[in-house]
């Protein structure tokens, strides 16, 4: 895999891998996601409780998420680092709320603080790169044709 070429990439493919390992986590060992986010882990579930399969479907989701991340970091997609600027300042607030509302526990809140920290972090890297005048992906020369190829 390459490395970013980027301030923004390297904050897309932090989150990336973090998002890929938290996946992989919560696929391998849900007991211990679920402490991590502070929720209570019974001995046993009781009927009708599906927490196991949310769980699932969002380790999942995250894990996937991981790879679109670093898929946008080797292709230095800018237009989608922008995009998740967006949202995960949108998700920031929602489990913020959460928190308050006291839907969810308050250790939760570290959660919604990564999101909204990596949100504000990923906007000073696109503004530090365009100020550098970091090229994108699609601005990136191709390489020059060999004397054979010009025959």
């Amino acid at each position: 895999m390459k490395l970013p070429r980027s301030v923004a990439g390297w904050t897309i493919a932090v989150f990336g891998v973090l998002a890929l390992v938290m996946g992989a986590v919560g696929l391998l060992w849900p007991e211990a996601q679920l402490r991590m986010l502070g929720f209570e882990v019974p001995v046993t579930r009781s009927s009708g409780d599906y927490t196991g399969t949310f769980l699932l479907a969002s380790s999942m989701a995250a894990f996937n998420m991981g790879v679109y991340y670093l898929l946008a970091t080797v292709t230095e997609w800018r237009s989608f680092y922008r995009f998740t600027v967006v949202f995960r300042l949108v998700t920031f607030t929602v489990f913020t709320i959460a928190v308050l509302a006291d839907i969810a526990p308050d250790r939760f809140f570290g959660v919604a603080a990564w999101e909204g920290l990596g949100a504000v972090a990923t906007a000073v890297g696109l503004r530090v790169d365009a100020r550098r005048g970091t090229p994108s992906a699609s601005a990136v020369p191709a390489p020059a044709a060999s004397a054979d190829a010009v025959r």
